[in-house]
């Protein structure tokens, strides 16, 4: 009988491949944290848990399991990429010491916690000088977004808890600083918490705000070149307080909650009061209106507080909920920021829908589960997630132009990192072959060269 014909071609497969190099691409990780000076921020920060005579610095074990998540791993045990191919990212620590060293992390507590952030804090100011125009800060403000994230167990993790969808989990509280319309963005803050935490707790929402502050630099940690942005959640009497706290002075955009003082009183504004919406572009926005209240809806809130209202047609589908009115979807924030026309405030806040993409890019990179059955261990988890999310965001600010900085962790995987390469050895220099025909290959080749222009660290 004749073999059916395939639209494939058929390669007989064996496995004595010598010199070849899987997730090849991932050099790019490599060479982002040789610039940024992350290996050294690392082993440094703890250098007081690396125990006498010991082989493997805890420093580069963290970051071996950062980049081991970038690259696509959601477990300890996914570092095993990375010890396939000692020719590129060194030698890595086996399974067990790997465990051993989140357990004596996880039994510090806090002190391990400051220690990795600190280490974050110091790379992440000297990636901002370096990435110059292309920084968050070029424009001589930072935007941090605050919101929470779901993450489902599937076993009886320790604080795992029913969560407000009705799903078993917890619910981490996470900070992005926001990278605008021309990059990313990358986490600066993740508070673990159990599933049936309160979305409002302001408290918690406190906490998230110092940690992201702790994050950037000095310059920014107060006052109104720092805009904090939540969703309703945030909308709290104390939250918005402890922002606009004498000496802090940060701006803010929180989202709130429709009262039914609020909503009798957009029921009587006139529609000369209402202005159009805008779009990013400044063209007008399609069936969408937005207005200001002042007077008693502002008492017992702080001083220079504004209440912006916006109103829209729901899109086809959507239902109607009490607090809307004249078959109009109602929203409303609260901002500080004095001076500016509400159109242009209310498009400041709509952009902060931008952090459900970090969050879908957080859920791509080590977040769609913590892997982990202690909160001790599972927080040392998120600061492993937030080393790998700020590689790539950082790699694409430092080393990527136009759309390809705007690539998310799969995409950056699909076309960058799973590359193959050949590595050859001439001399005493290793030289990784990267295959010609891929289409990507250029841009790769390219972006090592950006970051070959970069100075080292001092």
């Amino acid at each position: 009988m004749r073999e059916p014909i395939s639209s494939y071609p058929r390669v007989r497969v064996r496995g004595d491949g010598r010199q070849v190099v899987s997730q090849a691409g991932a050099v790019l990780l490599l060479e982002t944290v040789r610039k940024t000076g992350l290996d050294q921020a690392t082993s440094a920060a703890l250098a007081p848990w690396r125990k006498p005579r010991a082989v493997h610095d805890p420093g580069k074990i963290l970051l071996d399991l950062a980049l081991a998540v970038a690259m696509g791993g959601d477990c300890l045990a996914d570092v095993g990429m990375l010890r396939a191919e000692p020719a590129v990212f060194g030698p890595v620590a086996s399974d067990p010491t790997v465990s051993r060293l989140i357990d004596t992390l996880a039994a510090s507590g806090e002190k391990a916690l400051q220690a990795i952030r600190s280490a974050r804090a110091e790379v992440r100011q000297r990636v901002w000088r370096l990435a110059g125009r292309a920084a968050p800060d070029a424009g001589g403000t930072v935007t941090v977004d605050l919101d929470g994230v779901l993450v489902i167990a599937h076993s009886d993790k320790e604080d795992a808890a029913p969560t407000w969808k009705r799903t078993y989990g917890h619910h981490p509280l996470m900070g992005f600083v926001d990278h605008g319309s021309g990059g990313t963005g990358e986490p600066v803050a993740a508070l673990l918490r159990p599933g049936n935490a309160g979305s409002n707790t302001a408290s918690d929402h406190i906490t998230a705000a110092r940690l992201a502050l702790a994050q950037l630099p000095k310059k920014f940690r107060r006052g109104r070149r720092t805009l904090i942005r939540t969703d309703s959640a945030g909308g709290t009497h104390d939250f918005v307080a402890w922002l606009a706290q004498r000496g802090r002075w940060l701006s803010y955009s929180v989202g709130m909650v429709i009262t039914e003082q609020v909503h009798s009183r957009v029921l009587k504004v006139p529609a000369s009061a209402w202005t159009a919406a805008v779009e990013t572009g400044g063209e007008i926005r399609d069936g969408a209106w937005v207005t200001e209240l002042t007077g008693d809806v502002l008492d017992g809130w702080p001083k220079g507080m504004r209440l912006i209202i916006r109103k829209e047609r729901p899109h086809p589908g959507a239902q109607l909920r009490l607090t809307d009115a004249d078959g109009m979807r109602l929203t409303c924030f609260a901002t500080n920021t004095p001076g500016r026309p509400i159109a242009e405030l209310e498009l400041r806040h709509r952009l902060r829908a931008r952090a459900e993409d970090r969050i879908r890019a957080a859920r791509a990179t080590g977040l769609r589960n913590l892997p982990l059955h202690r909160t001790a261990h599972n927080r040392i988890w998120l600061e492993i997630v937030q080393i790998a999310l700020d590689l790539l965001a950082w790699m694409p600010m430092l080393a990527l132009t136009g759309k390809a900085r705007l690539w998310e962790p799969r995409r950056l995987r699909l076309r960058l990192f799973t590359t193959a390469g050949q590595l050859v050895t001439t001399g005493r220099r290793r030289i990784l072959r990267l295959a010609r025909h891929w289409p990507w290959t250029g841009e790769i080749t390219a972006a090592l060269a950006r970051l070959a222009l970069l100075p080292n660290p001092g």
